[in-house]
Order: C-alpha cells, then structure tokens, then sequence
C-alpha cells in the first residue's frame, strides 16, 4: 500500500470533535459596561460568559464593537480578556416553585431557603399578545380598599398606575392589594426596583405575617443593585407572570417603581454613548415601558382565560403629572390612582384625589353591589372638595351647600382606611350603603370611621348572612337591602 492510500485511509476515519465558539476580546470596562470587540455573529440581548463566569447582556451593536451591561460583579473583568457568545437570549426560572421566594431579577433565591425548583425557563422579553387573543376586562380584582374598589374599579387584565409624590403611601395600596388576594387562586408578583433593602424586607416580613407569601413572588433589584439588575427586574417579574398565564391562571403584578426603572435605564444608556433627549432620557424610553407593559392583559378562554393585572408605581416631583416619564406612563395604561400629598397630611388616608383619579374600565369591572351603591360617590366627592375649598373663605352658605358638604364629609370618612384593614366585598357594601343612605347623618364626623367599624361588628354579630350574602352573590337584591334596613334599626337603637 502506498504511502497516499494509507493516509487516505487514516482521514477517512477521523471524526472531529471540536466545538465551534463565538469569541472576542474585552476592548473596555467601567461602570458596569463593557465594550467588545470580534463578536460579529452575536444579536442584540444576547447573553455573553465572561472569564470570571460572571454574564453580560449585549444592548449595542456596533459597525465593529458591541456593548453589553455586566449582569453582576465587575470584578476580574478586564480588558483583552476573552469574552465568549452562548448564543442564547436572556431567560429566568418560573414555575409553582417560585411562589414564597423572594430572588434577584435574574431567579436566583435572596432568601436563604436553598435552590428553587422551576419547572420552566421563560423568555425576558416577549411579544404581548395580540388583540384577537385577548377579551374585555370585566371580572372585577377586589383590593380590600373601598375608596379604591368604590370609586376606581381594578378588572383582571387592567393596567392601573398609582401615581404620586414621595411617601403618600403608594405602595401601601399596592401591597394592600397583594394582601387582599391570600386565600385566592390569584398569584401575585411584587417587583422592588431600586428601593431600599430595609423596606422591601419589612415588605416581605407583612406578606408572610399575613399569610400572602404563599402565592407571592418577590422580584428584588435595591438600590444597591446594579443598574442592568434594576433594569431587568419588571421584564423578569413579568417573564414569571406569563408562566401562570400560559396555565390560564390569573396573576397580579406590582412594579415598585418605575420612575427608578426608567432612571437605571437612562444611566445604561448614557454609559453604552447611545444619543440622549429630553430630560437626557434616551429617545426609545416609551418603549421601555410600552412593552412592558402591553404584556398584561385577559386571554380569551380559547387561549386558556388567564390574566395578568398590573398596578405600575409612578414618582412625581412636587406632584407634577406632567413630567416626562409620568405622562409617558399614564398614556400607556388604563387609568390612573393619583394620591395628593395635601390629601396626606391632612389626615386622609388613603390619600386618593377622586377628581383627578380615574378608570378607563370603569364600572365594567365592578361588581352589582358596588355598582349600585357608589354609582354617584365620586360626583358628590368631587363636587365636595369644590365647596369645601369655597367653603373656607364664606362667612355664609345656604343650606343645600351645608347639606353637600356635610354628606360629603361623611363619604370622605368612611371611605378612610388603614393599612391593615383590609374589607371584603360585603362589608364595604354595607359601610358606604349605610353614610349613603343617612343612616350616619347623626353622627358627629369625627366619630363616623368609629361608627362605621362599630356597625361592622353589630351586623356580623346579628345579622352574618347579610355580608355573606354580598359576597357569594355580589347583588343588592330587595331582600338584602330589606335585612340591612332591619338591621339598621337595631344598630340606631343600641
């Protein structure tokens, strides 16, 4: 045999068993951005290994470089180290498993309690569903606040901001929210993004004292955190939602703020050199939330009938709606919960404007019940903030403007609320029922949240079928209304 034909033979049985890498070189790092040169193949969101193990996710591409934001510690990354492509996008753990965890925007537990078992891994980004797959928002989300279940109605599927200055208690809506659903199937998902460590673990803390960590997943990016983890921590939240929606499970999801997730934002694109704007945001900044947001919604029952619900956090400045980003986000979402700091420090808690506060699903997604007794709350609220203001500075008013105020300062008592006091549907029912109907025009206005608790008390005692009654079937018949009138009369007499 020749030397050729024995070669021949030796190549014709080789197998080769290398493996093809997308690899390049680290050209600079700082502030937790790092440009890449060599990566020609690679895509925008991209997940890069570093040498260290550490990721990167890639948000630029360049005519000849790449930039990517360190999902992690910069530390032992440097430059014309070697930087490799995985070829895959960005995705998180979801699944049953999560549910009374709390972890970071990339899955990873916070908690202490070991590994978490998912049984999927869902895409961050992801296309919204389409129109044809959705249906009407109509099935009412009971937050257990009556001046939020009165008079600005939540349906499954609805996107409502709660929007207000620094501490008037937007998260305490939010979380108060979160609370009401223990004992439901709803899963609920808070996302804290880049809120102080201290207060997203008392958070935590009241969730599991009050029984709602059980179904509740905590997304965490403080302000510790770096700007891509804060970045990233909604889109997470969101990827984790859609797991439970995909099983036709409703879902109710809190992003603490976005005002923050826009300012990490903005600092990751100034830092990648992309071209600033107004208030030196980039220009896609609305897509930054646009897209977030349009991924909750109510499928049809073709598509399984799931549901996501989201109540987005807006920080205004000196209460100015009117800012960029608040705007941005009001005209993305389905109506708006404004708290007014006057309103605050008066004493009115929650601090909800009802002029300024409104739901674009409207009574839609509100009960019969509900329907019928705050039908015109919110006119006779708004028209008492008016008159109340004149009221100040008139030495005499007739006695239809007394008459409105008195009623209306009534409504504005009882619709008062602590943090921990959380209402189901009958029991705010009969409480509004009761000021609407004069059943508290005796009752001295101080004293009218006291009575509203006291009579709570007299009717589960006496009469508990009534509250029962407005909760599994959620009407005001003739028959209910007859039973809280007898039971009215007993209440005045004691």
């Amino acid at each position: 045999m020749s030397f050729v034909e024995e070669l021949e033979q030796h190549l014709s049985g080789y197998k080769p068993n290398g493996v093809v890498k997308n690899v390049g070189t680290i050209l600079e790092v700082g502030d937790g951005i790092v440009t890449v040169t060599g990566l020609d193949r690679s895509k925008m969101g991209e997940i890069l290994r570093f040498a260290n193990g550490t990721y990167g996710l890639i948000l630029n591409l360049n005519r000849d470089t790449l930039g990517a934001v360190v999902l992690g510690e910069l530390e032992g990354i440097e430059s014309g180290q070697q930087v490799e492509s995985t070829g895959q996008l960005l995705s998180v753990p979801a699944g049953e498993g999560m549910l009374g965890r709390v972890v970071n925007a990339l899955g990873q537990p916070l908690d202490g309690k070991g590994p978490i078992k998912s049984e999927k891994m869902m895409p961050v980004e992801h296309i919204a569903p389409g129109v044809i797959t959705r249906k009407a928002v109509e099935v009412p989300l009971q937050t257990g606040v009556k001046s939020i279940d009165a008079l600005i109605p939540i349906g499954r599927g609805q996107r409502e901001l709660i929007i207000g200055d620094r501490q008037t208690g937007k998260s305490t809506i939010a979380i108060q929210a979160i609370m009401n659903q223990r004992g439901t199937e709803m899963i609920s998902v808070y996302v804290a993004i880049g809120q102080k460590a201290s207060f997203v673990a008392q958070t935590v803390a009241l969730l599991e004292r009050e029984g709602a960590m059980a179904n509740c997943i905590v997304v965490v990016a403080d302000a510790s955190s770096a700007a891509a983890l804060q970045y990233l921590a909604p889109y997470a939240g969101t990827a984790m939602a859609e797991y439970f929606l995909e099983k036709g499970k409703d879902s109710l999801i809190v992003y603490d703020d976005l005002s923050k997730h826009a300012w990490a934002y903005r600092q990751m694109s100034l830092l990648l050199r992309r071209p600033s704007g107004r208030e030196a945001y980039p220009g896609d900044v609305f897509y930054l939330h646009s897209r977030l947001l349009e991924r909750s919604c109510r499928l049809n029952d073709e598509y399984g009938g799931g549901s996501i619900t989201s109540l987005p956090i807006i920080e205004t400045q000196a209460g100015d709606v009117s800012a960029y980003i608040p705007t941005n986000v009001i005209s993305i979402t389905d109506g708006q919960i404004y708290l007014e700091a006057d309103l605050f420090h008066s004493g009115i808690r929650p601090a909800v404007n009802v002029g300024t506060s409104v739901s674009r699903v409207g009574s839609a997604a509100q009960t019969k019940a509900m329907k019928k007794v705050a039908g015109k709350m919110k006119i006779e609220l708004s028209q008492y903030r008016e008159l109340a203001a004149f009221a100040q500075f008139a030495s005499d008013l007739d006695d239809s403007t007394k008459k409105t105020i008195e009623r209306g300062g009534r409504l504005t008592e009882i619709l008062k609320q602590g943090p921990a006091e959380l209402l189901s549907l009958g029991e705010q029912v009969l409480q509004i029922w009761a000021v609407a109907e004069g059943y508290a025009n005796g009752v001295a206005r101080n004293d009218v949240q006291v009575w509203g608790v006291k009579l709570l008390e007299n009717v589960k005692s006496t009469y508990p079928e009534i509250i029962e009654k407005l909760n599994t079937e959620k009407v005001l018949s003739d028959d209910v209304v007859a039973m809280m009138k007898k039971a009215m009369e007993g209440f005045n007499v004691q």
